[in-house]
């Protein structure tokens, strides 16, 4: 099979997963709110996906040592406690006992009286199985915005469990192809797509914690590029991983040595990063998730520095600053003498995020427009990050990439190890494709982009690479602004100024005529009136 025909079956297959999937959402809500919703649907399609993960762990092991007739679906809980269960947490991080299977649930969920309890019981089954192991904090409340007892799916018991079949029904029926032929990416690739789908339709509610995977996929390679292998990736505001993950699939796996590192604030997110992971292939032992205030008591402080950093932090949003005096102390912060404003956080998140940096890394961040031109303390750190020269590329985007936002926002990226006392200013801001609700980076664009940035080869109206001294200036004093380095082209009109005085020439000679006109009429009916 051609490279052209399979990516072409793929498109086919992923488009008619998309449909199935947001079909099931769509009809299973009723009158709960979509974007309310989305942990149910998510949280059972991610039960299925776990049910059938160790299913094939088990399954696989058995066929190889000859049993090829079994099935864990099929075995006695009592069996799985004797036979299965040992060693299996260290493996794997949990255990499912075969009544608990997704499979096995479903075929009785539409007759099962007590389905929303049984249930419940079950996610607190696959949660306490890790308590007491290394995976503990990576399983712990994994379902917790799962709650099968909440009025949100009905206002009696038989509401509920009529509503919690019809969604396992509804995700049994979808066809996610064989465990071994790279199901996992089937069920990673309907997550996204129904985060992208909620967070679409939800607006910041949603967008705040998603970034578009085009947009992911360019800052991966932003990072990546020119290294053939890192220790980590980092994620300081993680939302529900997708920038995290976007690194796996971009690279090989053995590219990134250590694995996945992230911290998210907000507990939904939490769980939805988690459980992307997990739906990814990424085992506990190769992500490390934690939540928590990034600025105020970031947690990956033992695992740092990373060779890797991509962030999009939300953008310009209130923070403790200066009313807490300990922080100008931060080793993070300390450096620039400075603390972003309490208004808005974003050099917060910069400098933190150079602070975690390896001496041979680069970080990739999203950043509002208005930090790269503000003046007060936004401007004295970024005096000490162009003095220092840590500032390596600056990219304007296209307006409206992001749900919930239509501003064009930038990329900053930052590096520890320059050569050169310069910084590259790229536009990319005609650099997309227009869709309906947003617009999007085509990998054409990308391409594009990543060139630019590998090659340095200034493009007119497009890219500059501009000396430091140039960005000292009085003139300029520390303004980072892709505008005031690149030109914008002219789309007006060109107008030929011959061609244009011929026009009124010839203007000015019809009036002429035409009051010359006028004024027989006139005197022709003064004489009548004379007569």
């Amino acid at each position: 099979m051609s490279d052209i025909t399979k990516g072409n079956n793929e498109t086919i297959q992923r488009s008619e997963l998309h449909r199935k999937i947001w079909a099931i959402a769509d009809d299973v809500r009723g009158a709960v709110d979509g974007w309310d919703f989305k942990q149910y649907i998510l949280g059972i399609l991610f039960y299925r996906f776990i049910s059938e993960n160790i299913t094939e762990f088990f399954n696989s092991a058995e066929h190889e040592a000859g049993d090829l007739g079994f099935d864990y679906v099929e075995i006695s809980d009592e069996e799985a406690e004797q036979y299965f269960r040992p060693n299996t947490v260290e493996d794997k991080g949990f255990f499912i006992l075969p009544s608990q299977l997704f499979k096995n649930v479903v075929k009785t969920a539409k007759n099962n009286e007590n389905l929303n309890t049984d249930l419940a019981n079950i996610f607190k089954a696959i949660e306490g199985s890790a308590v007491g192991f290394a995976s503990e904090d990576d399983i712990k409340g994994l379902f917790e915005d799962v709650d099968t007892t909440s009025n949100r799916l009905g206002g009696t018991v038989a509401e509920k469990n009529k509503r919690l079949a019809d969604i396992l029904t509804g995700i049994a029926e979808i066809n996610f192809g064989n465990f071994q032929d790279n199901e996992i990416d089937a069920f990673g690739d309907a997550y996204e797509y129904l985060i992208s789908k909620y967070a679409s339709n939800a607006g910041k509610s949603g967008g705040e914690f998603f970034t578009p995977q085009t947009v992911s996929k360019l800052l991966s390679r932003l990072v990546m590029d020119g290294k053939t292998n890192i220790n980590k990736v980092y994620d300081p505001t993680c939302g529900s991983g997708s920038l995290l993950l976007q690194m796996k699939k971009q690279f090989d796996e053995h590219i990134i040595e250590e694995g996945f590192y992230g911290q998210e604030i907000n507990m939904t997110n939490f769980n939805l990063a988690r459980m992307n992971m997990f739906l990814h292939n990424v085992n506990y032992n190769n992500f490390s998730i934690k939540r928590g205030d990034t600025l105020i008591n970031p947690l990956h402080k033992e695992e740092k520095p990373f060779d890797a950093i991509v962030s999009n932090p939300p953008y310009s949003i209130k923070w403790v600053g200066d009313n807490d005096p300990t922080l100008i102390n931060d080793e993070r912060f300390a450096p620039a003498g400075k603390l972003a404003p309490k208004s808005y956080a974003d050099y917060a998140f910069i400098m933190h995020s150079l602070s975690y940096l390896s001496s041979k890394g680069r970080a990739a961040i999203v950043c509002f427009p208005g930090i790269f031109y503000r003046k007060g303390a936004e401007k004295t750190i970024r005096q000490y990050l162009v003095d220092n020269n840590f500032v390596d590329c600056i990219i304007q985007l296209p307006e409206n990439l992001f749900f919930g936002t239509s501003i064009a926002t930038c990329i900053l990226v930052m590096a520890k190890n320059k050569v050169d006392n310069k910084i590259l200013f790229i536009d990319a801001s005609k650099e997309f494709k227009k869709e309906t609700n947003n617009n999007i980076l085509e990998e054409k664009n990308i391409k594009i982009i990543i060139d630019e940035f590998r090659d340095r080869a200034e493009t007119e109206y497009f890219s500059r690479y501009v000396d430091i001294t140039e960005i000292q200036s009085k003139e300029n004093d520390y303004n980072l602004s892709v505008s005031t380095y690149v030109e914008k082209k002219d789309t007006r009109e060109v107008i030929d100024i011959k061609v244009l005085n011929k026009e009124i020439e010839e203007t000015v000679k019809k009036i002429d005529e035409l009051r010359n006109s006028i004024n027989e009429i006139v005197k022709d009916l003064e004489d009548e009136q004379n007569r």
